[in-house]
């Protein structure tokens, strides 16, 4: 059975991290890519990151590039977002989900996390 799970949301002022966890189980990073979105109330799901199944290779939206860092630790299935330098309009629901293609369209990818909320204010 296919099941993500995100951790790791929570308050930061600007300029703030913190690091998002997508624990993931009934498959492995050669069966699927990996992406990052996040969406707010009224929003469609923006994509954020995402990392490839075939090479690890890491994508990243305009709006995140040098603040953000997609990882995976494949002894753990578990892929990370180290969100630096934040700023008030990061303050979103972020979910990870799982597809064969690593891309931002969030109607490629399949299987879904719960959400994890983030929120950047002073």
């Amino acid at each position: 059975q296919v099941q993500l799970v995100e951790s790791g949301g929570g308050s930061v002022q600007p300029g703030g991290s913190l690091r998002l966890s997508c624990a993931f189980s009934g498959f492995t990073l050669d069966d699927y890519a990996i992406g990052w979105f996040r969406q707010v109330p009224g929003k469609e799901r923006e994509g954020v990151s995402c990392i490839e199944s075939s090479d690890g290779s890491t994508h990243y939206s305009d709006s995140v590039k040098g603040r953000f860092t997609i990882s995976s630790d494949n002894a753990k299935n578990t892929v990370y977002l180290q969100m630096n330098s934040l700023k008030p309009e990061d303050t979103a629901a972020y979910y990870c989900g799982a597809g064969h293609d690593a891309n931002s369209n969030y109607a490629t990818y399949f299987y879904w996390g719960q959400g994890t909320q983030v929120t950047v204010s002073s």
